[in-house]
């Protein structure tokens, strides 16, 4: 059974972490070089060292900042859910340490079990397409099924419907932040943080209780997310991107990078066909994932759309509704166009597509329709 950190210890890394233009790889070194532990170099028990490392080495630890430790330790007591974890923690992700500079702490909120699971990364564009969403909940759902925890970024558009889609299919969701365990950003995803929490989830972060969301945070989250996972898929991506740069930190640390395709006209595609061409594995179903996953997954359940079309088919089913559907593309279709394909009258179309829509089939947007599952 998994233990709970010292306080000294947890005190310790929570001081070294709090020293200012210090990264946790630079105090690793200094660790593993002295062969000492974190309460020992608090402590100032260097040991048998060089008189200059000696003076440096308390210059940096005069810098500790301990209203910072005292607040974060407040925080901790707020409430049952919330957890710090240090990098010696038997709670710690041992993925994580993979990484050239791991987190010396992590401040989560929520189900501290959730960083047991094994997890898939779904990321992609903050300005997904309506296509892009349904993918991502899709998929997200669909591996929850199977047993596969998701991971993602909280941010708008793909990482979004990632969560929600684990959340549907009942399964295990974990945010990363950009922020403090205790922020939302986007605002508008507050309810979708609560829900993460509700189910067993966690939100986590390598930053502290109380801190704002910065441009600079980002990329130090997206390296998280990409260690903890054993995978990670992109659903859509621009060229110049976040995404990539997650994609690429999965890669470097010898994890699957899974890339789902899409019209070579389409610019939130074209990350996904870059990613593509230098050997990310391409994905046209869950299939596709989960027989790269090494770790037990269960059966996948058919996939919701195929079975709501044969479960709603009747022999009154017309030719010419398959034809409407037939007419409308997964990129942005309008009605004059539908219209042209099918040649069917405009209410006809028009009437068909609603029924679409109620069943999940098509969404309606800008400028016309948009399937989001084929027949």
């Amino acid at each position: 059974m998994l233990t709970s950190d010292s306080s000294s210890q947890l005190y310790s890394y929570l001081a070294l972490a709090s020293v200012p233009k210090m990264s946790p790889a630079r105090w690793l070194n200094i660790l593993n070089t002295l062969k000492i532990s974190a309460d020992d170099l608090v402590a100032r028990n260097f040991g048998d060292i060089d008189e200059s490392l000696r003076s440096t080495l308390n210059t940096l630890l005069d810098n500790i900042d301990h209203r910072k430790i005292e607040s974060a330790m407040a925080w901790q007591q707020q409430s049952p859910a919330h957890h710090i974890i240090s990098y010696d923690s038997e709670w710690f992700p041992a993925m994580l340490r993979q990484l050239s500079s791991p987190p010396l702490v992590l401040f989560i909120s929520g189900n501290i079990n959730a960083l047991l699971n094994h997890y898939l990364a779904i990321v992609g564009s903050r300005r997904a397409s309506p296509h892009g969403l349904a993918l991502a909940d899709r998929m997200a759902r669909q591996l929850s099924q199977a047993g596969v925890g998701i991971i993602s970024g909280l941010a708008a558009g793909i990482d979004a419907a990632a969560h929600r889609g684990a959340l549907n299919g009942e399964g295990v969701t974990v945010a990363v932040v950009g922020t403090g365990p205790d922020s939302v950003y986007p605002r508008r995803n507050q309810h979708l943080y609560e829900q993460i929490l509700q189910s067993n989830g966690a939100i986590v972060s390598e930053f502290w209780p109380g801190t704002p969301p910065r441009a600079q945070h980002f990329p130090r989250r997206n390296r998280i997310i990409a260690a903890m996972s054993h995978g990670t898929l992109v659903v859509e991506a621009t060229i110049k991107s976040g995404t990539l740069i997650t994609a690429n930190m999965a890669a470097n640390l010898g994890r699957d990078v899974f890339a789902i395709p899409g019209s070579i006209d389409n610019p939130l595609t074209q990350g996904c066909h870059h990613l593509l061409k230098q050997g990310a594995i391409l994905v046209t179903n869950v299939q596709d994932i989960l027989m790269e996953l090494d770790f037990p997954v269960q059966k996948v359940l058919p996939e919701e759309g195929v079975t709501m079309m044969s479960e709603q088919k009747t022999h009154g089913e017309s030719l010419a509704t398959d034809k409407i559907l037939a007419s409308v593309n997964h990129d942005v279709t309008s009605v004059d166009i539908i219209c042209e394909r099918s040649n069917l009258p405009v209410s006809q179309v028009l009437a068909t597509l609603l029924q679409y829509e109620l069943r999940g089939l098509v969404t309606t947007v800008p400028g016309g329709y948009v399937k989001l599952r084929g027949k």
